[in-house]
């Protein structure tokens, strides 16, 4: 996938070309950009350049695991773009992102969970920047109760809000509980008198923010709260497990029998893991992909703090997907002293706001891109970033 993706790329810059591209996503397979970038015959590189040139700068990035697929591919495609760059992104997760920050050990951070008012006066000059919204896909491992007809064609599973917060409380055990049946009548003689293990990260998650978010907007019976961390009361049941990272999460589900777990999309469709359809605040079924993320975040045009940062979960329109969130940047806006630095990750940032090749790499992964407004004002926000006293971006 990285060559096709990697021409696209090259055609970009020859092109000159600097687009914005939306795309879709579903369960069964990846989708296709719906500005995608011209193809080339060219053959592109299929390695990353091994001799750096002079000048050449490593940039340390670090945080939430929510973007770590999207951003893996970024920083490999960029080699191609700016040979003079090193980029590495850590998945370590939202907290330990934001700590990095704050401690100057690191020269970006990702976090999908915003800053604390404290945080910001420890980081003296942090700024937030939206860089993209995904949905948190609800997966689940099943083992039917008999056996499927070989030309039986598996419905996707399907909740409503109430009853996954239900399953979260512990209130809900079982996968053949009349409420689950209700919600899948197709699959109600194969739902198994199985107990459901619900699977959540055991580390400071900017994904369990967004999902605990949406649980506290779901029903008032979750009091558990929406943070970043919080204490389950599927733990208390002794039908809980943690997993640290969304791939940690992912992994739970996957090796344990008659579970289910949330992760970012792309996650999902990377394992080709089965994941459920919910029934949203409008009173419909939608499927968690690029288009009901992009519905969602229509719901909360205009309502964006002036630090950038916006809640957009259990929205209010007919195709959105009530379990979503932005990822964010945060950068020092004023305190950076390494100017060539400083200017090649601003590039960097803008590269993956504004050309299509990113856009459709984003895409492909169930990510949705920045409407064009929402784009503009983080590119102007960047522009505000300086170092030794100077505009970083010409």
């Amino acid at each position: 996938m990285r060559k096709s993706l990697l021409i696209s790329v090259l055609v970009l810059l020859v092109a000159g070309m600097v687009l914005t591209a939306c795309a879709s996503a579903t369960p069964v397979a990846a989708p296709a950009a719906t500005e995608a970038p011209s193809t080339a015959t060219t053959e592109a590189p299929t390695a990353a350049p091994t001799a750096l040139p002079a000048g050449s700068v490593t940039i340390n990035g670090a945080g939430a695991t929510f973007p770590l697929p999207v951003y893996t591919e970024w920083t490999y495609a960029y080699q191609y773009v700016d040979p003079a760059v090193v980029l590495n992104y850590q998945g370590i997760g939202s907290g330990g992102g934001k700590k990095g920050i704050i401690d100057n050990t690191i020269d970006f951070a990702g976090s999908d969970s915003a800053l604390k008012d404290e945080e910001y006066t420890s980081g003296k000059d942090l700024q937030m920047y939206p860089m993209l919204a995904g949905a948190v896909a609800v997966i689940y491992n099943v083992t039917w109760a008999k056996e499927l007809p070989a030309d039986f064609k598996v419905a996707t599973l399907v909740l409503d809000r109430q009853t996954l917060v239900d399953i979260y409380n512990g209130k809900i055990t079982k996968w053949n509980d009349p409420k689950i049946v209700a919600l899948n009548p197709v699959m109600a003689e194969y739902l198994p008198d199985a107990t459901i293990t619900a699977a959540h990260r055991s580390d400071g998650s900017g994904t369990t923010e967004i999902f605990t978010k949406a649980l506290t907007s779901f029903s008032t019976d979750w009091t558990a709260g929406g943070a970043s961390s919080v204490e389950w009361p599927v733990d208390k049941t002794g039908n809980g497990i943690g997993g640290k990272g969304n791939q940690g999460v992912a992994a739970a589900v996957i090796n344990t029998p008659n579970s289910l777990g949330y992760v970012e999309l792309s996650y999902a469709i990377s394992n080709k893991m089965s994941f459920f359809d919910l029934v949203n605040k409008a009173g419909n079924t939608v499927t968690a992909n690029a288009d009901s993320v992009a519905s969602a975040m229509s719901d909360f045009a205009g309502t964006f703090t002036d630090k950038l940062t916006n809640t957009i979960v259990d929205g209010e329109g007919a195709q959105s997907y009530p379990i979503v969130g932005y990822t964010y940047i945060i950068l020092h806006t004023t305190s950076m002293t390494d100017c060539v630095k400083a200017e090649k990750l601003l590039g960097f940032l803008k590269w993956a706001l504004t050309d299509a090749g990113a856009g459709k790499l984003a895409g492909d992964l169930g990510y949705s891109v920045l409407p064009g407004d929402i784009r503009d004002q983080v590119l102007a926000k960047y522009a505000e970033v300086t170092c030794n006293g100077a505009p970083v971006l010409k």
